[in-house]
């Protein structure tokens, strides 16, 4: 499909998006015994699951108050139908807060998509359900040249704080001052508005993130901010994101399961392709598929 036509995909979206979720609701998925049964008994009893976010990450979450739409949202909701429990959401500070919360119990699960690494795989199981690619957003023009993390040397980039995507921009500033260039101004912000806001605003030169939620940030900046580094590897091999659980929980392989019923009967696709991320889309969903973390 066309850049053209996955911004035009997701400008419809938002203009529809309190219909399209009225039709959501009207979906009734059935329960899946076998599955509703592997729940852990406390789960089974409170009949609710708590999935925590760390703020929007359009077009998978988008946080308004206490309320949460997009993808991650609807197929939560889909989820919760075939496992035959409610799921709540909650948010909370950045990813680092998020991941602890998870790891302490505080949340059954955080479903993302957040980036599946080996180095999180150590304390964290994460059951991956779309795959994902690392560019740029700048003004319109690109004014600054920014195309490759070659490029970034001298520049003010944006990014979220404790994501991959920092480590690897961090990692960039070291190699343009080793190579005799300016270093990276690197800016590390808890949430992708206020990212993409810098740029805007010509705080930041760029926001460095990942592919899906920058389409949707430009698709809605009325011409002002445009993607750059599409298709290059930019720091990253294959990346894969997907819900997060304590490690070792049973919730890993019964979300792989869960997640392959929803993908099974057309329920994963119709949705993904509402919120325009059928080039995130896989075909099975897996535990810890993730590549190492970039140095």
């Amino acid at each position: 499909m066309s850049h053209k036509k996955l911004i035009a995909l997701a400008l419809v979206s938002v203009a529809l998006a309190g219909v399209a979720r009225a039709q959501d609701a009207s979906i009734k998925l059935d329960v899946n015994k076998a599955l509703h049964d592997r729940l852990p008994e406390d789960i089974k009893s409170a009949g609710k699951m708590i999935s925590v976010n760390n703020g929007s990450f359009p077009p998978y979450e988008i946080v308004t108050g206490t309320d949460m739409t997009g993808a991650s949202a609807d197929l939560t909701d889909a989820l919760g139908q075939v496992l035959g429990v409610k799921i709540e959401h909650a948010t909370v500070g950045g990813l680092p807060a998020l991941l602890a919360g998870v790891n302490a119990g505080r949340y059954q699960f955080a479903f993302g998509p957040i980036g599946d690494y080996k180095d999180r795989e150590a304390a964290s199981d994460f059951v991956d359900w779309v795959q994902e690619f690392v560019v740029f957003a700048t003004l319109k023009g690109n004014p600054k040249g920014i195309g490759s993390l070659d490029t970034s040397c001298g520049q003010r980039i944006s990014v979220m704080a404790g994501g991959s995507a920092e480590r690897v921009i961090k990692a960039q500033s070291d190699k343009c001052k080793a190579d005799g260039k300016e270093p990276v101004e690197v800016q590390s912000y808890t949430d992708q508005p206020a990212s993409i806001l810098a740029v805007r605003s010509k705080r930041a030169d760029a926001f460095f993130s990942s592919q899906a939620p920058l389409t949707y940030f430009v698709s809605q900046a009325n011409g002002q901010l445009e993607l750059t580094g599409v298709g290059q590897k930019n720091g990253f091999e294959d990346i894969f994101q997907g819900a997060v659980v304590p490690k070792g929980s049973p919730l890993g392989p019964l979300f792989v399961d869960a997640i392959k019923v929803l993908m099974d009967n057309g329920t994963y696709a119709a949705i993904m392709k509402k919120w325009g991320l059928e080039n995130n889309m896989i075909k099975q969903p897996g535990l810890n598929l993730g590549g190492q973390l970039p140095k």
